[in-house]
């Protein structure tokens, strides 16, 4: 089903030939023989990096439907533990004041699959698997961190800039997702959730100060706290900027003084209520793009604070929609003060004033809980916290991630004609019976039906459409659709699994020594839809493109392929990959693919990330490249032309513990002292849950003089017999003994 060019069968050739390494339950095994020779560096190469199972197509999972709502629930004692095995019985739960009885409960640990079965089920659905196939066995965290760089000062920038890079090294799980984003947007293409440390890294070093636009440029500094209570008429605050005024234009009368002044605050309080506005719509929108993904999520909103006046019911009503975008997002805030321990009174650094006859003594001192006061209102609406007060940001975001890895899930039956009339905010009260010392932490409240301007993606559609009519094709050519179906999901921000699409990104290095991206791209065989007849085919659209980190468009590839079956080989043993490959500049870079069902007209996607390293100037290894090799399979095969079909390089990484893993990568450029061969060895690790539980001793490889040493091959074959269903890494290290450098390569892969 699959054409293989001679370089692809002399690659699985490689693979065919690998070395055994075996791995017991509880030993450490060195591998048994060295690698075999060569094979050419491979062209058309057909590895993947596991990215997580997506979301069904199309689907917007919504936690407050017409069968049941649901709220997640966490409960601690005054020591700040989280209090376990209460039953349902003793939640009393209250909907606007009036008591509900609750249709369904669970205990839920998060980042786990039953978690995401357990929200269907409190949803009335069936949950669990994708359409894909089933979910990795082991699910980790999905941490956002909202930097909301329009509302913090330069010295504060760097500091959390700092506390970001140090989270990403430090505490991004193996199995964990993460996502940097900003409210100016100034991180740009790289605001993406994704598990590539490289990418979360490049995130956080683009977060630069921006310059604070509340403010006028005038003397004495009137800040939003002075300029919203001179909006307010307060005498005092008015009066001490009229005089200072007056101080420094004596020739002003005092009336004309006073109109400069409300005029300059008036000024101010339009800057911050719409750099505010800007702000939180920037944040629901983030909440709600990321509504399709199974399972709880941890938002982390990082300010030094705003101020939202009572009297701005645009402001409030944000923050309500933002409550409500959480509630069926599963989304959780946690706020966090980037003032940290705040001070009163006049700052040098910040250029305060020195007011000696206190008039101003009454705002500034009710300052930090104005500006604190959205971080509070974020947190509590959303079941989540305000930390605040501290300097110690790093260490608060990960007790913010222990406290949330346990909850309890309630759900209830909205009354009949809830969801009818116009859309109503909803209070939500939830304590534990007889138990007043506990403390409850629930989202506040949602909207009784989403809010007309946040209708579902097809309404959106709908009505953008009814805008702005689509223009008709120039004469003699027809629309197609299916093109802009594949555009769409190609743009989308999380994959679409209509038609389950697995995508496959690495690199090698080619004849010149310059570095080439290798991209494969699998389709599901059973998702296909092929035509009866005499010999049965399918046809299939595939489309992609290689993006850098700045968001542009490297190169696209593409085509529209036909499939037929082979009768000779088993179903199961037949794939559908499309192979791509380009040579690229180091650098960061992002591949997207797309494909269409020709027949159902369904469409799936999926994107990864990769990292291409100098190559040519030090000392460096390619991806790693995995095959399968089923029990029945001969473990060697030194001719491609005995290759059986069925021994494939891996796209999905997906494996039975039954079969064996083969792996394949090459060193680059390794150091060679006067007169000697280079000394390079490898290490092979696999790790689950980011604990190693295999490991097997340093294995020296034989040098390639066919290649003049300047690329040396590692192959080897893993029995996964031992190992327990879930996520692995399997992890890679070379170490040049001559010129005391090394580098590690990492690939995950499941075990079914």
């Amino acid at each position: 089903m699959t054409s293989r060019s001679p370089r692809r069968q002399r690659l699985a050739a490689a693979l065919l030939a690998a070395t055994c390494l075996t791995a017991p339950a509880r030993a450490q095994v060195p591998p048994n023989a060295q690698p075999s020779p060569a094979p050419p560096p491979p062209q058309t190469a057909r590895p993947q990096q596991q990215t997580p199972a997506p979301p069904r197509d199309d689907e917007e999972v919504v936690r407050i439907s017409s069968e049941l709502v649901q709220t997640d629930v966490m409960v601690f004692d005054k020591s700040g533990k989280f209090v376990d095995g209460l039953k349902p019985e003793q939640f009393e739960l209250k909907v606007d004041g009036r008591p509900q009885p609750i249709a369904f409960f669970e205990r839920i640990k998060a980042g786990t699959v039953n978690e995401d079965a357990q929200i269907a089920a409190a949803r009335g659905g069936a949950g669990g698997a994708s359409p894909g196939g089933a979910l990795p066995l082991d699910r980790g965290r999905t941490v956002l961190f909202f930097v909301d760089d329009l509302h913090l000062s330069p010295g504060n920038t760097v500091h959390i800039k700092r506390m970001l890079l140090r989270f990403i090294e430090d505490e991004v799980g193996q199995n964990d997702e993460a996502a940097v984003f900003t409210a100016s947007g100034q991180v740009g293409f790289l605001q993406q959730l994704t598990d590539n440390k490289a990418v979360l890294r490049a995130a956080a070093a683009r977060i630069n100060p921006r310059p604070y636009s509340v403010r006028d440029g005038q003397s004495p500094l009137m800040t939003e706290a002075h300029a919203a209570a001179i909006e307010k008429n307060d005498a005092q605050v008015l009066g001490y900027f009229i005089d200072q005024m007056l101080r420094e234009n004596p020739l002003l009368s005092r009336s004309m003084a006073e109109s400069m002044v409300q005029s300059r605050a008036r000024v101010i309080v339009q800057q911050s209520h719409h750099i505010a506005r800007n702000t939180l719509g920037t944040l629901e929108s983030v909440v709600r793009g990321y509504a399709p993904l199974p399972g709880r999520k941890i938002l982390f909103f990082i300010s030094d604070g705003f101020i939202v006046d009572d009297g701005d019911s645009l402001l409030r009503e944000r923050l309500r929609l933002i409550s409500d975008a959480a509630a069926r997002a599963g989304v959780v805030i946690y706020s966090l003060d980037a003032q940290g321990l705040r001070t009163t009174g006049a700052d040098a650094s910040t250029g305060g004033n020195f007011d000696l006859t206190g008039r101003l003594s009454a705002v500034d001192m009710g300052e930090a809980s104005a500006m604190q006061a959205p971080l509070y209102q974020l947190a509590d609406d959303t079941g989540g916290r305000a930390l605040v007060n501290t300097n110690a940001l790093g260490r608060v975001v990960t007790g913010a991630l222990k406290e949330t890895a346990l909850y309890y899930l309630l759900a209830w039956r909205p009354e009949a004609g809830a969801g009818a009339s116009a859309p109503k905010y909803r209070r939500i009260e939830v304590s534990v019976a007889g138990r007043p010392e506990l403390r409850v932490m629930v989202r506040r409240g949602f909207y009784s039906a989403p809010p007309a301007e946040e209708s579902p993606r097809a309404e959106r559609k709908k009505k953008e459409a009814e805008k702005k009519p689509e223009a008709a094709p120039p004469a003699g050519k027809k629309s197609d659709p299916g093109g802009r179906e594949l555009v769409e999901a190609l743009r989308a921000p999380l994959p679409r699994a209509g038609l389950p699409t697995t995508l496959a990104v690495g690199f090698v290095q080619d004849d010149k020594g310059s570095p080439v991206l290798t991209v494969s791209v699998e389709l599901d065989r059973d998702a296909l839809t092929f035509a009866p007849g005499e010999q049965p085919h399918a046809e299939f659209d595939v489309l992609g493109v290689v993006i850098d980190d700045r968001g542009k468009s490297v190169t696209q590839f593409g085509r529209k392929l036909t499939v037929t079956p082979n009768p000779a080989v088993p179903a199961s043993e037949q794939h559908v990959v499309y192979s791509f490959s380009i040579a690229v500049p180091p650098g960061l870079y992002q591949v997207r693919a797309a494909a269409r069902d020709g027949g159902s007209g369904r469409t799936g996607s999926a994107m990864d990330w990769v990292e291409v390293p100098e190559i040519k100037k030090q000392f460096s290894m390619s991806s790693l490249f995995i095959g399968e090799r089923t029990a029945g399979q001969a473990p060697a095969s030194p001719k491609p032309e005995d290759i059986p079909r069925s021994v494939l390089l891996s796209v999905g990484r997906r494996f039975a513990r039954t079969s064996y893993m083969r792996f394949l990568t090459y060193v680059y450029n390794p150091a060679a002292l006067a007169g000697s061969q280079p000394d390079v060895a490898l290490q092979v690790q696999v790790f689950r849950d980011d604990q190693p539980v295999f490991t097997a001793p340093l294995a020296r490889l034989k040098p390639n003089e066919a290649a003049g040493n300047a690329q040396m091959p590692y192959m080897a074959e893993l029995n996964l017999n031992t190992f327990q269903p879930g996520r692995y890494v399997l992890q890679i290290t070379a170490i040049d003994r001559a010129a005391k450098a090394s580098t590690t390569r990492r690939a995950r892969f499941v075990i079914e």
